[in-house]
């Protein structure tokens, strides 16, 4: 793949943008928010399906069944954003070191159960083809897509949910605290297993929130990706028949210990956490368009290609088109930067510093790159929050609680004067 950098920008303007305002909403930088349209309609789905030559290879050996297989009957099939593209090529990154997670979640996120679309208003499915609520909130089904496998080909069911649920999330020596997202007033919420595809999460009270939830940047919305990028050991699924093997429920603790004891950890608990941890062990299964082959503790963070993958174009080319993804470690940002300047990456947008958009715009013919300011896809970067529950002053817990006193400050504010200090005239109300 020929090396060409798309240059992102970051829209959160550090002191030396801020020291130097400049107003780059008319320069040709900024695009609008794209995205792939999803097809939802079976009867534009594609009959026949291609994928990747490596992965054909694979086929003809006998060590991989059929593409038709593999995708199975309902994939989630997405329209190109401009044209339907080609196999091959390895990805280029940068990330520094095992603190730097997200550089990995960055490329891995769309294993996420819902999703929201390109105007942020609408849910859209993703790992889950659709969802639906009791009128009264107390209860929201999921509904999984037929066939889906995981990264090495054994079936992706509701199990996996009732696994976590049940021998994850339900033991204290894994998941010391639970998310907020799955109470409501208190109540501890449920997952209960309808039939092979179809989950639902249940409620004692309302909890109209929850699929917004399972859209969004939470504890329950990040999906095996997201959620161990931040430490945590949350995402309501994980790959039953592959982690059981690690759990003393189905074995016992003297033996789970042992084995631990033997891999180098103090106790399972420690082992289990290692050998659920997509960034550290590569023989952990996973939904994402690319699998971890090398891990994060190294020089080199490399992915490939995940075969059982369920997207689709609309040509029905199993996705994804790039082979591999290559992150190589940096001292620190300004060196990410400086690689990023002399063109040894393909696509990078984290660690990029907005504060050297000239010296970006000058090296670009030089370093056979392309920048490009990417519209911030936030609800908003910049706002002013009110502690509704503040009580230590009964007179500044009266006015946080008037809603007109509220809205005559949100009209103090010199939003364009903002704007333009901070945002580079590029911020929207």
């Amino acid at each position: 793949m020929r090396p060409i950098l798309i240059a992102l920008a970051v829209l959160l303007a550090g002191s030396a943008a801020a020291q130097q305002p400049a107003d780059l909403s008319q320069s040709g930088l900024v695009g609008p928010l794209e995205n792939p349209t999803i097809i939802t309609d079976m009867a534009q789905w594609p009959k026949k399906f291609q994928e990747a030559p490596e992965l054909a290879d694979l086929v003809k050996a006998g060590k991989l069944p059929p593409v038709a297989e593999r995708v199975r009957a309902e994939p989630m099939v997405l329209k190109p954003l401009r044209s339907v593209g080609k196999y091959g090529g390895t990805w280029r990154r940068g990330f520094l070191g095992p603190g730097d997670s997200e550089n990995g979640n960055r490329v891995r996120s769309g294993d996420k159960l819902l999703f929201w679309d390109v105007t942020g208003t609408k849910i859209a499915p993703q790992v889950a083809k659709g969802w639906e609520m009791t009128p009264d909130g107390k209860r929201t089904t999921i509904f999984l897509r037929k066939g889906m496998k995981w990264s090495d080909g054994a079936p992706f069911t509701s199990d996996d949910f009732v696994f976590w649920y049940e021998d994850m999330y339900q033991n204290k020596d894994l998941i010391k605290s639970p998310a907020p997202e799955l109470s409501v007033k208190g109540k501890p919420g449920r997952i209960v297993k309808v039939d092979e595809t179809t989950v639902a999460f249940e409620f004692d009270e309302p909890h109209f929130l929850f699929p917004s939830q399972l859209a969004g940047d939470t504890q329950v919305g990040g999906g095996q990706s997201r959620l161990q990028s931040e430490e945590r050991e949350l995402g309501l699924y994980a790959p039953a028949h592959y982690l059981k093997k690690f759990l003393p429920k189905y074995s016992s603790v003297d033996e789970m210990n042992k084995q631990a004891k033997a891999a180098g950890f103090d106790n399972w608990a420690q082992h289990f956490k290692i050998k659920s941890d997509w960034r550290l062990n590569p023989d952990v299964p996973t939904l994402s368009a690319w699998r971890m082959t090398s891990p994060i503790n190294g020089q080199t963070w490399m992915l490939e290609r995940n075969p059982y993958y369920w997207v689709v174009d609309t040509a029905g080319n199993q996705l994804p088109y790039i082979d591999k993804v290559q992150l190589t470690l940096a001292e620190n940002p300004e060196v990410i930067n400086l690689r990023a300047i002399a063109g040894e990456f393909d696509y990078m947008e984290r660690f990029i510093d907005l504060a050297k958009l000239p010296v970006f715009l000058e090296n670009a013919q030089r370093g056979k790159y392309k920048v490009h300011l990417d519209p911030g896809f936030n609800g908003a970067d910049s706002e002013l929050k009110f502690n509704l529950a503040y009580r230590a002053d009964p007179e500044i817990q009266k006015w946080f609680a008037n809603v007109d006193f509220r809205r005559a400050l949100a009209l103090g504010i010199d939003r364009e004067q903002i704007n333009q200090a901070f945002f580079l005239g590029l911020a929207v109300n």
